[in-house]
C-alpha cells in the first residue's frame, strides 16, 4: 500500500517556563538521581531541563557538585559521594512509546565543536528497560531476538524458548529493549587519520548513529580494526562523510548477580557508523531522523505475501547518513532482528571519561574530574573544557516530531501492545524500576493544585500565573493557600502542560492469569487454599527478594533535594 504519514506525536516546547519533574508532564519525565553508567561524571536533575522563552527546550550541563547517597555493588555497603556536574535527562518512558515509524527532531548541539567532554544524545530504547536503572536492564538490553537458542535460553530474560505465559507475555516471543541511537555527538580536534581515528576517514567531531542488538556475533572484529570478509554485518550502507565505526562493535554483559557466567554472559552488538560534523553543528540547529520500517514474517498482498526484514535508516538534513537492513541481521545467524519493541524516546547530554575525554596526560591520576579543583582533579580535561560549561552549556531541541504510517496495520502508538505487551511485566517488577524512596516508578500526573499568586487575569505564561489566562486560573479555597485549576488541554501542577494520551490502549487489564497464577482442576476450596499459600509464602519470601534487589538499586536522589510543592 502507499505509505501516508500521520503525525502522531509532536512536542514543540513554545511554552516558555515549562519543567519536567515526575508527575507534572504526560509525554516526558526529567530525572532526578545519580547516574553511574558508562563511568558518567554527573547526576542527573529536573532542574536542569526546562523551557526557555525563544520556544527551546534546554538541557544544561554544568559544573556544579551534587551529594548523592549509592549502594557501592563491591563493598556491599552505601557511601556517599560527590557528582561535580550536573545535567539532565528527558524520557517518555511508559509514557509515549511508538512501534516503527519516523521519528525526526530539530536541535542544536552544546559547547564545542573542537573541544570534548560532552555527550549529547538523542534515542530511543525498548520500554522494558529503563535507562539508569541497571536493575530493569539486566539479561533485557539490548535483546532484539525471537529464536530459542542455547544462549538466549540462559542469556536472554525473556527468551522464545519461554513455554508459559506469565505477566501477559506471549510463550514462545522473545524480548528485549534494543536501543536506536538517532546519534550520540563525539565533540573535540583529533581529526581523521590520527590518533584513535588512525584508520578512520572520519574524525573529530562527529555524530554516531547505531542499532545495539543483542545476541552479539561470535567470533567478531577487534576494536580499531576493519572487519574481516563475512565477520561483520552485511546490508550495510553509508553515506557521504560517513564511516563504519570501527572503534567500537559493542559490549560484554556480565552482572555480579549471575551465578553461572560461561551461559549467562553475553555480547551485545552496536552497528554503528560516524558522521563528520562541523562547527555549524553546534549552537546552531539541524533536523535529524531515524526512519524504522518493521519485520513482517507474513509480508502482504502487494509481495505476494512474501516475508520482509524491515530497515533502519538515518538522516542529517535529509541527507543521508546510513541503512541497516533486516536481511543482513538475518544472515548474521545470531537470531537478531530490527525491532518490534515499544520503544521510548531519551534526550540527554552525559559527561563520561569513556567518551571524548583525552588519553591520560603523564602525572595525572585522572581518577576524580573536577572544574573547581586542583590540578590533580583538571588535569584529565581536554582544554578549555571547563570554559565551556560556565556558565553552562545548553543543547537545545526546537522539536520532536513522530509520524507513522496509516495503512501499516503494525505501526502503533503505546508503550504496551497486543504483540508486545509490557504492562503487567512492570507492574510485577516496579522495584526494578524506580529507585529508593519512591512508591511507584512513575508519579500521577497532577492537574492544578500548585501554589500560585493571586493577581488579576494576565497572558504571561508563568507557573505563579497558572500559566496565564489560557492555560489556567489560580483560585482561592476557604481555609486553603491558592492553587492552580487548570483549563481543558493543559496538566500539570501549574498548568504549564499539554495534555496527552493514547488514542488506543492495546492491551486489555489483566487477569489473574496474567500475573502468573492459574485456576486449579481440582475442588474450588484447595485452589483457594493454595492461593493462600501462594501468597503467604510471597511475604515471607519479599525480604530475600529486595535483599538480592538492592544492589540493582543505584539510584539514590541527593541528599539535597526537595520535591517542588
Amino acid at each position: 500500500p502507499e505509505r501516508v504519514y500521520d503525525l502522531v506525536f509532536s512536542d514543540e516546547f513554545n511554552a516558555p517556563h515549562r519543567t519536567f519533574e515526575d508527575g507534572k508532564d504526560p509525554r516526558w519525565t526529567a530525572l532526578e538521581k545519580n547516574d553511574y553508567t558508562n563511568s558518567a561524571q554527573h547526576y542527573y536533575s529536573q532542574k536542569n531541563a526546562y523551557t526557555d522563552t525563544e520556544g527551546n527546550l534546554v538541557i544544561k550541563t554544568e559544573a556544579a557538585d551534587t551529594e548523592v547517597v549509592g549502594f557501592n555493588d563491591v563493598n556491599g555497603k552505601k557511601e556517599k559521594v560527590t557528582k561535580h556536574f550536573k545535567s539532565a535527562m528527558l524520557q517518555s518512558w511508559n509514557k509515549f512509546c511508538f512501534t516503527g515509524g519516523v521519528m525526526e527532531a530539530e536541535m542544536a548541539l552544546p559547547g564545542k565543536h573542537n573541544i570534548g567532554g560532552l555527550w549529547p544524545a538523542f534515542w530511543l530504547l525498548g520500554n522494558l528497560a529503563r535507562h539508569t536503572y541497571v536493575g530493569s536492564s539486566e539479561h533485557i538490553w539490548p535483546w532484539s531476538s525471537s529464536t530459542c537458542t542455547e544462549k538466549s535460553r540462559t542469556a536472554q530474560l525473556i527468551s522464545a524458548c519461554d513455554r508459559v505465559e506469565h505477566y501477559g507475555l506471549h510463550k514462545g516471543v522473545g524480548r528485549g529493549a534494543p536501543e536506536i541511537d538517532v546519534f550520540e555527538v563525539q565533540p573535540g580536534n583529533t581529526k581523521a587519520g590520527k590518533g584513535e581515528f588512525r584508520e578512520m576517514p572520519v574524525g573529530q567531531p562527529f555524530l554516531s548513529s547505531s542499532y545495539q542488538v543483542a545476541p552479539g556475533r561470535v567470533p567478531r572484529p577487534g576494536a580499531g580494526w576493519w572487519p574481516a570478509p563475512g565477520q561483520w554485518y552485511s546490508n550495510l550502507t553509508g553515506g557521504m562523510n560517513t564511516s563504519l565505526n570501527i572503534a567500537f562493535y559493542g559490549s560484554y554483559n556480565h552482572f555480579l548477580d549471575d551465578t553461572d557466567p560461561a551461559s549467562q554472559d553475553y555480547w551485545s552488538d552496536a552497528i554503528s557508523y560516524n558522521r563528520q560534523l562541523n562547527e555549524s553543528h553546534f549552537g546552531k540547529f539541524h533536523r535529524y531522523r531515524v526512519e524504522w520500517d518493521l519485520p513482517d514474517k507474513n509480508g502482504n498482498k502487494e509481495n505476494n505475501y512474501t516475508e520482509t526484514f524491515g530497515y533502519l535508516r538515518w538522516f542529517l538534513d535529509d541527507e543521508f547518513i546510513l541503512e541497516i537492513k533486516g536481511e543482513g541481521l538475518k544472515a548474521a545467524g545470531t537470531g537478531g532482528e530490527i525491532s518490534t519493541e515499544p520503544m521510548y524516546m531519551l534526550l540527554n547530554t552525559a559527561i563520561s571519561s569513556e567518551w571524548g575525554f583525552p588519553k591520560c596526560p603523564a602525572a595525572c591520576p585522572c581518577s576524580t574530574f573536577n572544574c573547581h579543583g586542583g590540578f590533580q582533579e583538571t588535569c584529565g580535561f581536554a582544554g578549555g573544557f571547563c570554559n565551556t560549561l560556565n556558565p553552562g552549556a545548553e543543547y537545545k531541541i526546537n522539536w520532536v516530531r513522530v509520524y507513522q504510517d496509516k495503512n501499516d496495520p503494525k505501526q502503533k502508538v503505546g508503550c504496551s501492545t497486543t504483540e508486545r505487551p509490557t504492562k503487567t511485566f512492570i507492574e510485577a517488577h516496579e522495584e526494578k524500576y524506580m529507585q529508593a524512596g519512591d512508591e511507584h516508578p512513575l508519579k500521577p500526573i497532577r492537574k492544578g493544585g500548585g501554589t500560585c499568586s493571586l493577581t488579576p487575569p494576565t497572558d504571561e505564561i508563568h507557573p505563579k500565573f497558572c500559566g496565564g489566562s489560557s492555560h489556567g486560573v489560580c483560585s482561592l479555597k476557604k481555609n486553603k493557600a491558592p492553587s492552580c485549576e487548570c483549563h481543558e488541554k493543559w496538566t500539570g501542577p501549574h498548568c504549564m502542560n499539554p495534555e496527552g494520551y493514547d488514542d488506543i490502549i492495546w492491551e486489555p487489564r489483566e487477569t489473574w492469569g496474567d500475573l502468573g497464577f492459574w485456576g486449579p482442576s481440582f475442588g474450588q476450596g484447595m485452589g483457594i487454599g493454595l492461593i493462600v499459600c501462594a501468597l503467604i509464602g510471597t511475604l515471607l519470601a519479599a525480604p530475600v527478594v529486595l535483599k538480592m534487589g538492592r544492589r540493582r538499586m543505584e539510584g539514590y536522589r541527593s541528599v539535597e533535594y526537595e520535591p517542588e510543592v
